[in-house]
């Protein structure tokens, strides 16, 4: 006797039997089979944990074909798209990801272009998704595609693997929707829906639970529908399974499988290890104003941001006259590098008393990062003149190396990446 057949029986079997004979003629009328097609469980006879991930199977599959929604990626499955998508979907909303997905596209329509990018515009184009090491990750992995893969991204998950920014469930999941091969992708939302489905109350953020969940997925994935099964799961975990609130089990293929409803325990179930504290960093944001013109610095090349364009801070909280100082004396800093031989010590002192720098206060800000906060106060800094010297030709002349340079403000918005750290401060630029 099948598995079906030991736990199906009367209506039940025929709607199984059914729902293997799916038709575009039934998707029309609106009927969908999973909404009768339940796994009956006899309580003599309750299923092991791998018999009720295998009873998963029908059901799910039935459901997804029925309730899938459109994406522009899973729509045209191509591998160059399926990779994009799934590395912008990395801490983001599938709905966020939509309009920025689309833009990349036109930007680097394939693996050559990709490679190929400009640095500043990939960022420009990535800015507003962050995490922005996803977007240098993405070219890096892109060259080595060009020069190890002949342009070709690979289907076989150790090859993906090699590639930087591709871990198991990215790996899983573009081997098995670009090329149907089946891998397990385990993302969040699996976890959740198959703690939830086996009443499994571990840690889902260990590694191990994790590593366990992809082997026994493994162990029952259909060969010809793998891409449909892991976007099933992915699917009931964002639509039906959700987090952060109570599951909609009345809409749920899996529910009669499902020990977490049975027991009411959604609520407990996943569990989750208490995240790290965040380390608070408190800084100073200077929005510099000169000539029609803004002031931003770049990032270093490593760590947080890293080289990405922001605007002048500094640690801690100042006060407006502080922040009058810091700004001359970025200067100053300036000066004595640059125009020592005119003059030294005493020209630059002369340069610092004359210089018109005013500062106002335009309210505070924060920004969480997934291990820091920052707790930001901003202030308008205006360069106005300066009757002895030549501060003109001197910030026109500040290089990216310096503690700030100055740039147009439309080219600040439009050229330059900016993180949305910055962004309640670089709205209220002119």
């Amino acid at each position: 006797m099948s598995f079906q057949e030991k736990y199906l029986c009367g209506e039940s079997m025929d709607m199984y039997k059914a729902s293997q004979h799916h038709t575009e003629k039934t998707h029309s009328q609106g009927l969908h089979f999973y909404d009768d097609l339940q796994i009956i469980e006899h309580e003599d006879e309750p299923l092991n944990r791998a018999e009720r991930l295998k009873a998963v199977e029908k059901p799910l599959l039935a459901w997804y074909h029925s309730r899938a929604r459109s994406l522009p990626w899973r729509d045209d499955p191509k591998p160059y798209r399926v990779w994009i998508s799934e590395i912008m979907l990395q801490q983001t909303r599938v709905e966020a990801v939509k309009p920025y997905f689309e833009r990349f596209m036109a930007a680097f329509p394939d693996i050559k272009a990709l490679a190929e990018a400009d640095d500043d515009y990939l960022m420009k184009m990535w800015e507003g998704l962050g995490y922005y090491n996803r977007a240098r990750n993405l070219k890096a992995a892109a060259i080595m595609v060009m020069e190890e893969f002949c342009g070709q991204i690979p289907a076989e998950k150790e090859e993906l693997l090699k590639l930087p920014g591709i871990g198991s469930y990215t790996a899983g999941a573009i081997s098995s929707i670009a090329y149907g091969v089946p891998n397990p992708a385990v993302d969040g939302n699996v976890l959740r829906v198959l703690s939830r489905l086996w009443g499994d109350t571990s840690d889902i953020k260990k590694a191990s639970v994790k590593a366990v969940m992809e082997q026994e997925i493994a162990e029952v994935m259909p060969e010809n529908a793998a891409s449909s099964y892991n976007q099933g799961l992915i699917e009931i975990g964002a639509l039906v399974c959700i987090p952060g609130g109570e599951p909609k089990c009345s809409e749920c293929p899996l529910a009669s499988l499902c020990i977490t409803k049975k027991r009411g325990l959604w609520k407990e179930i996943p569990v989750r290890s208490a995240p790290k504290p965040r380390r608070m960093e408190e800084k100073t944001v200077f929005l510099i104003e000169w000539n029609e013109k803004a002031a931003i610095h770049k990032r270093p090349p490593k760590g947080l941001l890293a080289s990405l364009y922001e605007l002048p801070n500094t640690e801690g909280h100042l006060t407006a006259d502080e922040a009058v100082w810091q700004v001359k004396k970025w200067i100053c800093d300036k000066m004595q590098t640059g125009q020592a031989d005119q003059g030294g010590c005493a020209a630059i002192t002369a340069h610092m008393k004359a210089l018109q720098v005013v500062a106002e206060p335009i309210g505070v800000a924060k920004h969480v990062f997934s291990h820091v906060q920052w707790e930001m106060v901003g202030y308008r800094v205006k360069i106005l003149c300066e009757n002895n010297g030549n501060t003109e030709e001197l910030l026109e002349n500040i290089s990216e190396n310096e503690h700030f340079f100055m740039v147009d403000k439309t080219a600040l918005k439009e050229e330059y990446s900016v993180p949305s750290a910055f962004g309640a401060y670089i709205r209220l630029l002119g």
